[in-house]
């Protein structure tokens, strides 16, 4: 009897969430119909917004212990294993010429990180979360859904991982909508209007070469706590840069890549169950990450205006805004941006090289915070 009332009670306490799964249901649509209709981002949302239908089906088991996405969590995610998959996808995919023919971009991309570390001091300020969950919150603001895993992951564990990775890919889709109106604000349309001169020199391909090594040398003496998501990154760069593995450098590129994109997806979004999601301290890491991309944003394009003063003119602050290192979107806002003043002026390659530059800036500050927080 006492059994048949405990089961009663646990049926009435699932059909009771019902409502929560409903809401979830209707977020995951939205992600979906971001993707296809927009097209932000659909590579990731699409698989986000599956992932979350499925942990919010009742009854299913399919989000508890022993289920398809927790297997899929703890064999991916908690091993790290995903996001170090796609660092390696996304060296090979990288092309470093634009940061390696213009170097100092690589300041704009390094200003950008100022998000990360002044969403960390906001975090820390809030009673609903410790030093670490802090740190892992903040890095929203580096645009970078692998390395947000991978510093959730380690600091905040699997309370706060969900939330932080859905927040941190969310971001990354809504670029285009995010950070235009903060561009235009923060800079003046003769500014906008600046064309930048571009070489078409080609790089000689030992310098492309040996670019990886040097990744993982400043590494080492930077944040040698990001030597795995750094050196995956150089190691992909180096498959597509050498020449002579052309079929390691496509598989990386397509099936490697594309497969980890399909399961990491659907487990980030299996992890968003309505019991985990709808609460106050998801509300409070939603508001933080727009903080910390808002500051990345704002900070690249003041860096950016820096630069163009100090240049007399010859940069164009609107750059900066790439250096949030959601590849290659941001970059793409960047030139629509510039177009829209000028539309003879042509950005994508002059914001190539903040935007990897940003790459590697998030992946250094992910290692700083691991190094002092870890």
């Amino acid at each position: 009897m006492l059994t048949e009332i405990g089961i009663n009670s646990q049926f009435f306490a699932e059909f009771a969430s019902f409502w929560g799964n409903g809401v979830m249901f209707i977020i995951a649509g939205v992600f979906i119909y971001l993707a296809i209709s927009k097209n932000f981002e659909p590579l990731l949302l699409i698989p986000i917004g599956l992932g979350m239908i499925l942990a919010n089906i009742p009854f299913s088991g399919i989000a508890e212990e022993g289920g398809f996405l927790v297997t899929l969590k703890n064999f991916g995610l908690k091993t790290e294993l995903f996001p170090l998959l796609m660092f390696l996808g996304v060296g090979a995919l990288t092309d470093f010429s634009a940061l390696i023919q213009r170097p100092t971009t690589a300041l704009l991309g390094a200003a950008a990180q100022v998000g990360i570390f002044g969403t960390l001091i906001a975090a820390v300020m809030l009673p609903s979360f410790s030093l670490q969950e802090a740190g892992a919150i903040s890095i929203i603001g580096g645009a970078d859904g692998p390395t947000a895993i991978y510093i959730a992951n380690s600091l905040a564990g699997d309370n706060l991982l969900g939330p932080i990775a859905v927040s941190a890919y969310s971001y990354m889709a809504l670029v285009p909508i995010i950070q235009p109106p903060i561009m235009r604000f923060l800079t003046t349309k003769k500014e906008r209007e600046t064309v930048m001169s571009y070489t078409d020199q080609q790089i000689p391909q030992i310098v492309r070469i040996i670019f990886p090594f040097l990744i993982i040398l400043l590494t080492a003496m930077v944040a040698p706590k990001a030597a795995p998501l750094l050196g995956m990154l150089a190691f992909g760069n180096l498959l597509r840069e050498s020449g002579v593995v052309e079929r390691l450098s496509q598989a990386a590129q397509n099936e490697i890549i594309n497969i980890t994109t399909i399961l990491l997806g659907i487990t980030v979004g299996g992890t968003m169950t309505s019991d985990s999601f709808l609460n106050l301290e998801t509300i409070s890491i939603f508001v933080l990450g727009l903080l910390a991309f808002t500051i990345a944003t704002s900070s690249g394009v003041l860096f950016g205006k820096i630069m163009y003063y100090v240049t007399r003119g010859k940069i164009n602050p609107l750059i900066g805004a790439a250096g949030v290192s959601a590849v290659p979107m941001a970059a793409r806002v960047v030139h629509r941006v510039g177009q829209e003043t000028n539309p003879n002026n042509f950005l994508l390659m002059h914001a190539m090289g903040p935007n990897v530059a940003g790459v590697l800036g998030s992946a250094i500050a992910a290692g700083v915070l691991l190094q002092y927080l870890g």
